[in-house]
């Protein structure tokens, strides 16, 4: 099991912008050096069902 990451609301909020304007997963994970595909997928998730306080 790895470190958990903690990440701010501003890279969660721009890694969906960036997902949306049609940018590639890879791209923005090494864009914002996010770890893991799974954990952009949830945040995705969280946005498409309104569940912004979860930022």
């Amino acid at each position: 099991m790895g470190t958990r990451v903690s990440y701010p609301a501003e890279i969660k909020i721009k890694a969906i912008e960036m997902r949306l304007a049609g940018i590639p997963v890879k791209e923005v994970l090494s864009q914002l050096n996010i770890r893991s595909y799974t954990q952009l997928k949830r945040w995705m998730r969280w946005y498409k069902n309104g569940e912004m306080y979860r930022f």
